[in-house]
């Protein structure tokens, strides 16, 4: 039996925000049911179950929506009572949660500390970069009261990174938004790429971000983030930490770079369970908690079949020198044709980036090693 991964989605696509960006909304708008309702405690207890049985180790709920606070705080600290009963000899449960920050509070920070999540709190940057996208269902900007939700979770203790979506537009900022960022306080960071909708080609939103765009962005933040590395000061960006892990033959943490996918259990609020939160659609459902086991859903055709689509490795990956870092990244932003995954959409940017930035990389693998970091 496995250390166990589930992702759940309490609020289904439920949210209080109206993002320009959400890949969610979009997801749930192509499925015969786009709200799934909110998840009860009683179903809840039957996923705890479900996976304390399967997992061998560790077991980590990762919350994530719509917007997974749309639930109350008495749901988590239901859930955190169901837990107890479920919780065996050598069995421990891991939690972190990604929240627009809207509703988190004093009430909320506090039990995130007492109960050791992680929390990823969604910000673009300062006010006039964050509100392009990032809107209320009234269309008005938040960028304030996800400050007022991070100065909470300071004021409890609580364990926090920042999430920053990268759009055209924004990517074009990297500096501003990193040195805000920093001057925050904020020492965890994440950057992802926005997603274009399923029936939207590349290019066609307002907010797309192009392969140059991206490239630039990527080598304007590991200079910054290498300037402050080497002056002593770390900053932990995940895809930087990630492709550190690689070059020193170490397992990445992030799934976009192991080459292929894997299971990672996305429970909708009914209970009907998908392989990849980027795939929470009506033809990639693998099973539903209650009917189908952990094992019976890793081991169904569906499941199979996703993973394998994305072992294929493109000859021009084979051959470049930089695929034992890059691996061609997260499958939906490959390209495919004849039902054949090909390479990614950003495979200009990477070689860009990987080019640039080789000799940071050894002058960072240098003085982390020089100063055991």
């Amino acid at each position: 039996m496995p250390h166990v991964s589930v992702l759940l989605k309490p609020a289904s696509s439920a949210c209080n925000m109206n993002c320009k960006y959400c890949f969610y909304k979009d997801e749930a708008n192509c499925r015969e049911t786009a709200f799934c309702g909110m998840m009860s405690l009683s179903d809840a207890e039957e996923i705890i179950k479900s996976a304390a049985e399967y997992a061998s180790g560790s077991c980590t709920f990762l919350f994530q929506g719509g917007e997974p606070t749309l639930t109350g705080l008495d749901f988590y600290k239901g859930f955190a009572e169901i837990e107890k009963k479920y919780a065996k000899k050598g069995l421990i449960f891991h939690h972190s949660i990604q929240t627009n920050g809207l509703l988190i509070d004093d009430d909320w920070a506090k039990f995130f500390k007492k109960n050791n999540y992680l929390v990823g709190l969604s910000l673009d940057g300062p006010a006039q970069i964050n509100d392009l996208n990032r809107v209320d269902v009234s269309g008005k900007g938040t960028f304030n009261r996800v400050i007022k939700a991070a100065d909470a979770l300071d004021r409890q203790g609580a364990a926090y990174n920042v999430l920053s979506v990268v759009t055209g537009k924004n990517a074009r900022s990297a500096e501003k938004i990193y040195n805000f960022l920093k001057k925050q306080g904020f020492r965890y960071l994440q950057f992802i790429p926005c997603l274009e909708p399923f029936s939207s080609e590349r290019g066609e939103s307002a907010y797309s971000l192009s392969p140059k765009d991206y490239a630039e962005f990527l080598v304007k933040i590991f200079n910054l983030w290498l300037s402050d590395l080497l002056k002593g000061n770390y900053i932990s960006i995940r895809h930087i930490d990630n492709q550190l892990s690689v070059m020193l033959g170490r397992p990445p943490e992030m799934c976009s770079a192991f080459g292929c996918c894997n299971i990672q259990y996305v429970i909708e609020a009914d209970k009907s369970v998908y392989p990849c939160d980027f795939y929470v659609l009506d033809g990639y459902k693998i099973g539903e908690i209650g009917k189908n086991t952990f094992e019976e859903m890793r081991n169904s055709e569906t499941a199979v079949k996703f993973i394998k689509d994305s072992q294929n490795v493109p000859d021009e990956c084979k051959a470049c020198p930089f695929y034992c870092v890059c691996r061609n990244g997260c499958r939906r932003d490959r390209s495919s044709e004849n039902g054949i995954i090909g390479k990614n959409y950003y495979c200009d940017s990477y070689k860009y980036y990987y080019a640039k930035c080789n000799a940071g990389f050894i002058k960072a693998l240098s003085f982390l090693n020089q100063n055991k970091l």
